[in-house]
């Protein structure tokens, strides 16, 4: 085996299995909807601290999909070794919201369907996939659901800032209600009728009330 020989490898003749131009297009699209992705999680992002290290995250994901993927399809063995490689790595990151599930997800498939040379579905995929996450996430504050903490001085006040909140609210559900002597605090969740929080402004003035409060609630609930 001559010193020329070496080099006629089936190693160097993979190299050239994906074109350059194709490479190019594909890393470009990859950066571009990447991007994409970030701009649509900031803007529905409703988390109580905003992380823009996932939002690069996200972009460097679909690149790093692609370039994968890209090397997996011009080389079966290749894509053993990486099935192999790929299945001894553990990721412990923890997600704080569920839609950051949804982003991920999002990122890989993008970065897949690229790579695969799917450029139109990875395109219009996304615009529409970006779009239905913007119009169901960003819904009205008034449709979100909130707990109303009163504190009160006992039955009669009770009874007059439930049926106070009941006319100011569509929904009305008792989460808790904790007792002591003289004190009672009620744990009440609501949907808003409207955009309008001054009525918890009237619900404090209201004789027997000794406080209320208006928090965002996320649905969950652990009783």
């Amino acid at each position: 085996m001559s010193f020329s020989d070496v080099f006629k490898s089936s190693f160097l003749e993979n190299v050239t299995s994906v074109s350059v131009l194709d490479m190019v297009i594909a890393i470009v699209l990859a950066f571009a909807i990447g991007v994409f992705i970030f701009l649509v999680y900031k803007k529905t992002y409703q988390g109580v601290m905003y992380s823009s290290s996932f939002g690069v995250t996200l972009v460097a994901l679909t690149m790093i999909t692609t370039l994968v993927i890209l090397a997996v399809t011009s080389n079966v063995v290749l894509s053993l070794g990486m099935v192999g490689a790929l299945s001894i790595v553990r990721f412990r990151a923890a997600i704080k919201e569920p839609l950051e599930i949804a982003f991920l997800f999002w990122s890989i498939g993008v970065g897949i369907v690229l790579a695969a040379g799917m450029i139109p579905l990875a395109v219009f995929g996304s615009i529409i996939i970006g779009i239905i996450l913007l119009v169901f996430v960003n819904k009205k504050s008034y449709l979100m659901p909130y707990i109303v903490v009163v504190n009160c001085t006992g039955h009669d006040a009770e009874v007059k800032a439930t049926e106070f909140i009941k006319s100011k609210t569509d929904k009305f559900v008792v989460k808790s209600k904790s007792a002591q002597k003289g004190n009672l605090e009620l744990n009440i969740e609501v949907r808003l009728k409207e955009d309008n929080t001054d009525f918890v402004n009237e619900l404090a003035d209201m004789e027997g009330v000794n406080s209320a409060v208006l928090v965002s609630y996320n649905g969950e609930y652990m009783g």
